[in-house]
Order: structure tokens, then sequence, then C-alpha cells
């Protein structure tokens, strides 16, 4: 009975997205089919397939791998944090961040993630049958965050049409950042956690294509080079003309000249590692203080009201359609609420110590739905970063489509976790 409830919740969440659909008669049906085959076989083989299963364990496995690793740092600094019975949240969670982040850097740097993304993106294109740049986009969001992601795509987001720019705002709603994966798998499920960003990234193309559908013509289906000064900003590229070679490899060479020095690369790597350290623990802060704050006061009115109640109330149908009883849609509707305004950060947190006392299909599905930035301040992140990247008039249309921002992160979030507890149970 919960299966079939479960799939029938996942068709009800494609089917918000089309009533909500600014252009339904646009929707590319034929590429919506092929990415939702896709996922499925693609949730099928990670959770239920032995090898599939095999590849997210060890994949997981090499995160906690790298988190031991941090902290052999964080001992020599801070030894009375590591050697305790129960370490805290800031040194379990958030330090190893301080080796992950210069870790992925690196890999840009040298240009091993910008080829795996380039390569990713251009296959991911050439299957699902979208333009090039969202199938881009795609892929290099799961690697770099949302607002890194923008920014490093500048150039393209200035060139594009406001439509399309739109929908790689509602596309940023649904990332990861890859450095902070570590992090996750020290509280969540690893497996479910890898299993989760692939997922996500197709269900983010899904969900956008079906409430924000545009047509892209031939001439407009072109990448722009990231990156590229003001004089290669005219350069245009495909992935078919003759001529990219040659451009590609101008730009290159000028990247080359320009490149910083690696150790002062690597210092601003770190640095930016630790405001981000710092940014998550200001705002896991914040944010619990907040909502208790919030608790207090209602309990002043009433002591059955608390914020995680009326977030359980209001997120109480999508999830019991993800195929759970009674009683776990309802803890599982107070965590995807609280996700909601708060951060992914809290409720791992808030659930890890409990986690192993719920049913395998809701661990599976609640790790899936809090694995992404779709919350309430993530929007605020988004347009700050477009009113710094494009034009007004572009960044007016993002600012009136904040209800399709949301909307499109908290879409793709039940749908992944709907697609992923098909098969966990």
């Amino acid at each position: 009975m919960y299966l079939v409830i479960n799939i029938i919740g996942v068709f009800v969440f494609l089917g918000i997205a089309i009533i909500f659909s600014k252009d339904r008669k646009n929707i590319n049906w034929k590429s919506i089919a092929i990415m939702l085959a896709i996922n499925v076989l693609m949730a099928w083989f990670l959770t239920g397939f032995p090898l599939g299963r095999d590849i997210v364990k060890g994949a997981a496995a090499g995160f906690n791998w790298l988190v031991q690793v941090s902290y052999t740092g964080i001992e020599f600094a801070l030894p009375n944090w590591v050697h305790v019975k129960s370490m805290n949240f800031i040194t379990s969670a958030l330090l190893p961040i301080l080796l992950i982040v210069p870790m992925f850097d690196i890999l840009t740097y040298i240009g091993v993630l910008p080829f795996i993304i380039k390569w990713v993106g251009w296959a991911l294109a050439k299957i699902t049958g979208q333009p090039k740049f969202e199938s881009f986009f795609a892929v290099e969001m799961m690697f770099l965050g949302n607002t890194e992601a923008l920014a490093v795509s500048g150039l393209q987001l200035k060139k594009m049409s406001a439509k399309r720019d739109l929908t790689l705002a509602m596309m940023s709603m649904s990332c990861v950042t890859a450095s902070i994966i570590g992090s996750y798998t020290k509280m969540m499920p690893g497996q479910f956690i890898l299993t989760a960003i692939p997922i996500n990234i197709m269900n983010a193309i899904i969900v956008t294509n079906i409430l924000n559908p545009v047509s892209v013509s031939p001439e407009e289906d072109v990448i722009y080079k990231m990156g590229a000064s003001n004089a290669e900003a005219d350069t245009q590229t495909t992935d078919t003309s003759g001529s990219e070679l040659a451009a590609e490899t101008q730009t290159k060479a000028a990247e080359t000249e320009k490149r910083e020095p690696f150790f002062s690369f690597l210092g601003d790597s770190i640095l930016g590692a630790g405001k981000l350290v710092l940014i998550i623990t200001a705002n896991v802060i914040a944010f619990v203080a907040l909502a208790a704050l919030i608790d207090r006061l209602l309990g002043l009115v009433n002591p059955w009201l608390s914020l995680e109640h009326l977030l359980g109330i209001v997120m109480f149908p999508f999830a019991w359609l993800t195929g759970m009883d009674v009683s776990e849609a309802f803890k599982f509707a107070q965590y995807m609420g609280t996700k909601l305004v708060t951060n992914e950060f809290v409720v791992m947190g808030n659930v890890s110590p409990i986690l192993h006392t719920f049913s395998k299909h809701f661990q599976a599905a609640l790790t899936v739905f809090v694995t992404s930035f779709a919350n309430f301040s993530t929007l605020g992140m988004i347009i700050g970063a477009f009113k710094g990247l494009v034009d007004k008039e572009k960044n007016d249309v993002i600012a009136r489509n904040v209800g399709y921002l949301l909307l499109s992160g908290i879409l793709v979030s039940l749908l992944s976790a709907g697609i992923v507890g098909i098969f966990v149970w």
C-alpha cells in the first residue's frame, strides 16, 4: 500500500509542477520522459542493485576517510576537541571543511574538475536533449554550489535571455557543494547522501523545464568561455564548431598567463574555507536560537503550539505521499518544514542521534530530502548573486519569481525523496 502511495506521490509532485508551469504548451515532454526514466534507473541502480550500492558506499567511505584525515590537522591544533567521547558539531562536521575545500580547489586549479564538469555536462546535453549550458550548469553546481557556480558563469548569464537566467536561478535552489559532502556523511547515511546528489541534478532539470520551459534555438545554444576577459567575451564556442579549438586554446593561453601563483591560490582557498566554517556555524546557532525563540513565543499562546508542529501540519500531505504511515509522515513533515525555514545542518544535527530508530524508508527519504540548499535563506543568496552579475532588468525578473524559486527547490527535494524511496524499504 505505502509503495503505491509513494509512486502516486511522484506523479503528484510532477503534476504540481505542471499546474504551475508558465508555458505548458512548450514543455519538452520527450526530454522530460528521458530524464525521468534515467533518474528512476539511476535510483534503482544506486539503491537496489549490489554494484550500485557498493559504488555509493565506496564513495561515502572515501569522504569519511577524508574527514578522518582532516582530524589529524584538527588534533594538532585542538587536541582536546578530538580525543573526547563525543565530538561537538563544529569539530566533527565543520572543521573537516578546512581540508576538503582546498582539495577541491586544487582539483579546479590543475584542471581536473573543470574537465569532468565539461564532459559530463556535454554528455548530459546529448542524452537529454537539453541546451548545452543548462546541462553544463547542472553538473557545475553539484561541485561548486549555487553562488559559486553562478559567479563563474557571469559571462553566460549576461549573454542569455532573462527567461533562461530564471531557469538557472531555479536550478540553483537544488544544489550542494561537494566540499561539504564529508560533513553531511558524518551526520546522515552516506550512501543516501551520495545517491541524492545526481538524482537532484536530473530532477532540477526536470522541474525547471516544466515550471519554466524555454525554447532555445541552435544559434542561442552556445557556451561562452567562462572566466574570459572582456575582449574574449565576444568569442562564442559550441561543441561542434571547427573554430572552437582555436578559440579555446587562445583563451586558455591567456588564462595561463594570468593564473595566480599556486601557494597564493591555496592560501586564499584555506581562508575561504575558514570563512565558510564561520558562516555555517553562525547560521546554525542563529537559526536554532530563533526557532527556540519562536517556540517560546508560540508556547505563550498555547503549550501545544510549536514551530515544528505548525510546519508538520503544513507539510504533512507531501510527507505522506512519500509512502509513510501517519506517525512517521508527521515527523518527516516537521523535519521538512524545519529544513526549509532554517537549513539542512540544523535538521541533520537534530535527527542524526535518533535516525537509526526510524525505518529504512524514512532514513532514505529524509536524507535525500535534506541533501540540498533549498531553504528561505538560499533565496537571498541567489538574488544577491544575480544582482551583482546581471543588469537590473534581468535581476528584477529573478526577484519577481521568488515563489517559483522556492517551489522549484521544494519540488526537486520531494521528487528526489519520492524516487529514491520507491526502492528502499
